[in-house]
């Protein structure tokens, strides 16, 4: 067996004892679909809540008296065939829920993501090259308090600053409800417009790393022999930055790269919720609250995959990007 397959097949074994381990963890939360959804109703309802429990159980189909192991090859038969069962309060398959919220989640992600490293990696090769002015203390000082604030209290200023205060970005939903969706401009203006506060939350809080990460892996390549050969040579100071510098440099933060994006989407739950974003975090946090087990189980799924996929990928990109490295 290959290198690949063997790292293919590792990949499986972990999703499955993950998602086991998920499995497990939800069914062990205090509260149960029924409790809460019978505490709901007992308010509304003015009913005892023996009566609301009856009619919850009924209404989510689900029966805390069921033995967890039963509950757990019911889950993993399902998950056998791709099913990944049916909400307990949306009443539809989870599925459907992830299929329409996971493009919006990947979208964010994906664009905060990809401006926040380009930008940070070419901050951070400025701070490496130039170390003796005030761009690399104000670095510094940047993702200290970035990294210092959680994703949320940044979300939250955007959105107070401006959403409500300046009104000069949406500060909920993907898109304006007058639009048509499709392949059209306005539709595709509108999903940037309303996109602008939510990257700006994720990339601010990952600039600040990513421009500490690249200065410090460009600082030790310009110790290395190969760049102190390369300027006795006399090659230009553009090329030795660029090519002996900078590609080597940002080998080390590929696999940083991919690790991000999975705990980025593992996140989003903050952002999206103060966005009224519907995205995968936005159902996450709603199904914790409902204790809807499934659509727990099937978002936590995906995001384990997410990050193990990105993972894999990021290990076969290093080897091709630095032929020194093998897949063993």
């Amino acid at each position: 067996m290959g290198p690949l397959k063997k790292r293919i097949v590792l990949a499986i074994i972990t999703i499955f004892i993950a998602a086991s381990f998920t499995f497990i963890l939800i069914h062990m939360m205090p509260g149960d679909p029924a409790y809460m959804w019978a505490m709901e109703l007992r308010e509304n309802m003015g009913i005892t809540f023996e009566d609301a429990y009856a009619r919850a159980k009924t209404m989510i189909r689900y029966d805390p008296t069921i033995p967890i192991y039963v509950h757990y090859f019911r889950y993993l038969k399902d998950l056998i065939r791709g099913n990944l069962g049916q909400s307990l309060f949306y009443y539809i398959s989870v599925n459907k829920i992830i299929l329409h919220c996971i493009p919006w989640t990947l979208f964010i992600c994906s664009l905060s993501l990809f401006v926040s490293f380009i930008i940070g990696i070419l901050m951070g090769m400025r701070a490496a090259w130039k170390r003796k002015g005030l761009f690399e203390p104000a670095i510094t000082f940047y993702a200290s308090v970035t990294q210092a604030a959680p994703e949320f209290l940044i979300a939250l200023i955007l959105l107070v600053i401006f959403g409500v205060n300046l009104k000069w970005f949406p500060i909920k939903g993907a898109y304006s409800t007058g639009v048509h969706p499709g392949f059209n401009l306005p539709f595709i203006g509108s999903v940037l417009y309303h996109a602008v506060l939510p990257v700006l939350s994720y990339g601010l809080t990952q600039l600040g790393l990513w421009a500490l990460l690249m200065r410090s892996s460009a600082v030790s390549v310009l110790g290395e022999d190969y760049v102190t050969a390369a300027r006795a040579k006399g090659l230009t100071e553009s090329r030795i930055r660029t090519v002996y510098v900078g590609r080597n440099a940002i080998l080390p933060l590929i696999t940083t790269l991919a690790i991000s994006f999975g705990g980025m989407v593992g996140i989003s739950v903050f952002i999206e919720k103060i966005f009224n974003y519907p995205g995968i975090g936005y159902f996450y946090g709603d199904s914790i609250a409902k204790r809807d087990y499934p659509l727990m189980q099937g978002i936590f799924l995906v995001i384990i995959v997410m990050t193990i996929l990105a993972n894999l990928l990021a290990d076969v990109l290093y080897t091709k990007l630095d032929p020194r490295v093998k897949l063993e």
